[in-house]
């Protein structure tokens, strides 16, 4: 049997195919309403989108794509996406799972042609609200902690595992024997936010302009430890 005309072309790429699309649209035709129908009376389409449950994985979650997640707007729905180097599996495997965990819907992993990266995400319907963290670019966003996050000890310890895991560090200059624990951002409210989260864990960070930093090598080694940081066992 020959393949379609169409196969793998939409209305974005294939002016037939906008053609085609203009036209139902103009005559209110939904030609996909019988398939979704179907699609949702298997449970294979949500028909309803719920709260999502405030416990650690989701305090994490938010965490990491505050760190360095997006959430891109489409006429139809939202895309989750976090990014990795493809060389850190551990990172990979450890936010897919928790993204299925918190949406139960299991991400695509996808490995760039064009760079050492990977995505992890999905598309879905109402994504920022449900999550609290707003779409396109936050630099200068003001972003508060949650209170079910900031109310509870283990919930604060996920929610800073994610942005450190985001965008956090570990180093040792050997010269000196310096150690040092990062998290590094350019929204003066996340900056505010984990250094007060820090501190009220009983750590003792310093703040400078785009960075929160640990430097006492005790403290350094026993933040990580209690961040999880890294440890994808």
């Amino acid at each position: 049997m020959p393949s379609n005309w169409n196969k793998g072309q939409t209305k974005y790429n294939n002016l037939s195919i906008k053609k085609i699309s203009d036209t139902m649209k103009l005559k209110k035709i939904d030609n996909f309403k019988k398939w979704r129908d179907g699609m949702k009376a298997e449970g294979k389409i949500k028909s309803e989108y719920l709260p999502l449950e405030k416990n650690g994985d989701l305090a994490e979650l938010i965490g990491v794509v505050l760190g360095d997640g997006h959430i891109c707007v489409y006429p139809r729905c939202e895309e989750l996406r976090l990014v990795s180097n493809s060389n850190s599996q551990g990172f990979v495997e450890r936010y897919a799972k928790i993204m299925e965990t918190v949406f139960k819907k299991k991400p695509s992993i996808i490995k760039s042609n064009q760079s050492n990266s990977i995505k992890i995400g999905f598309y879905e319907k109402l994504i920022s609200k449900r999550l609290g963290i707003p779409t396109g670019a936050r630099k200068d966003l003001k972003i508060a902690v949650p209170r079910w996050i900031a109310n509870n000890r283990k919930n604060v310890v996920r929610y800073l595992r994610g942005l450190y895991e985001a965008e956090g560090s570990f180093c040792v200059h050997e010269p000196t024997y310096t150690h040092k624990f990062l998290f590094a951002n350019k929204n003066e409210s996340m900056l505010n936010n984990v250094y007060s989260l820090m501190v009220g864990l009983g750590f003792h960070p310093h703040r400078s302009k785009y960075q929160i930093q640990i430097s006492k090598k005790e403290e350094v080694y026993k933040a990580m430890k209690v961040l999880g940081f890294r440890d994808y066992k």
